[in-house]
């Protein structure tokens, strides 16, 4: 269905924990976090019974995230309930990789089409440390294992940070030309644990782009990054830019999170609980929600203003 700006809103986004076998500098505590009660989680049934009312209102693109998703208990379930929906056309998920060799090919027998991997660095010091304590090894494992199995096209997600890894640019570049994976560099925000201090670290991808001659244009159906290649090579370059050159007029997902709140932006502090609709047991109700949350989308957010910071964690929102 279309919002009131008419856009085609057809993506949700779902979270399915927000818990992380990481600690990624720029989206979580160091400590952690609390550990909600079950109770206060959506239980796989009530993702399900969101998700089949999300596709009777248009919704056919799925994107399983976290936290980190392969944590739960149960998600290779989960996807194979999901990819039986009739009406999803595209179910994915974002994972930081670590677990990814253990779980891709039964999350592709069980209906995965896809995987985007978080990944910013490729230096094993870098990566320990941004992560605190995460392998590297174990991430390029799963890329690889994704890749046999067919979890595919294969998209790493890189947030390049100013003085931390914008070195790296060009070695992430290098991976597109020999291997079929698209790299796309996305521009630190200023949610949560990154804040205000976040603005002193950003680097906007036209200072990327500019860096990287001889791109082609890419055309796509995507509506959030600007896809680019090099003559010849197997895979692509994209480029997400959320602070620089907003793609507000374009955006057509949605988001819930672990704990059943639905948002209509990121970059904004207003939710609409589900859950307790759930409980309801009114399958009109929740339909009927659901359809005003989306046609109350935002015309744009306003990152680049003076408002009330993002509370939420990355990884409560599920990115």
């Amino acid at each position: 269905m279309k919002d009131q700006y008419g856009r085609e809103v057809n993506y949700l986004r779902v979270s399915i924990t927000d818990l992380c076998n990481l600690r990624c500098q720029y989206c979580m505590p160091e400590s952690g976090i609390e550990k909600k009660a079950h109770s206060n989680i959506l239980s796989f049934e009530e993702i399900i019974e969101i998700v089949e009312t999300a596709v009777e209102l248009g919704i056919d693109k799925i994107r399983i995230t976290g936290g980190e998703p392969l944590v739960r208990k149960g998600v290779v379930s989960l996807i194979h309930s999901l990819s039986q929906i009739k009406g999803i056309k595209d179910l994915a998920m974002t994972t930081n990789g670590i677990l990814l060799k253990e779980y891709a090919k039964d999350l592709k027998d069980a209906g995965l089409n896809r995987v985007n991997v978080s990944l910013d660095t490729l230096n094993e010091e870098r990566y320990n440390e941004i992560t605190r304590g995460g392998n590297i090894e174990a991430v390029m494992e799963g890329l690889e294992a994704a890749m046999t199995v067919g979890l595919t096209p294969l998209k790493i997600n890189t947030v390049v940070i100013k003085d931390f890894n914008d070195d790296e640019i060009m070695d992430f570049v290098q991976m597109t030309l020999n291997l079929p994976i698209d790299v796309r560099f996305i521009e630190l925000m200023p949610i949560g644990q990154v804040g205000v201090e976040g603005k002193h670290q950003f680097m906007s991808n036209k200072e990327i782009r500019g860096k990287l001659q001889g791109l082609i244009p890419v055309e796509t159906e995507d509506s959030v990054a600007k896809i680019f290649k090099f003559p010849g090579a197997e895979g692509r370059i994209g480029f997400i830019d959320p602070i620089s050159s907003h793609f507000c007029s374009t955006c057509n997902k949605i988001r819930l999170t672990s704990d059943g709140k639905v948002k209509t932006c990121l970059h904004n502090n207003d939710e609409v609980d589900l859950k307790d609709i759930l409980l309801k047991k009114d399958h009109q109700l929740l339909k009927n929600t659901i359809e005003a949350v989306i046609l109350d989308k935002p015309e744009r957010h306003h990152l680049n203003e003076a408002q009330e910071p993002i509370t939420r964690d990355m990884n409560k929102i599920g990115g």
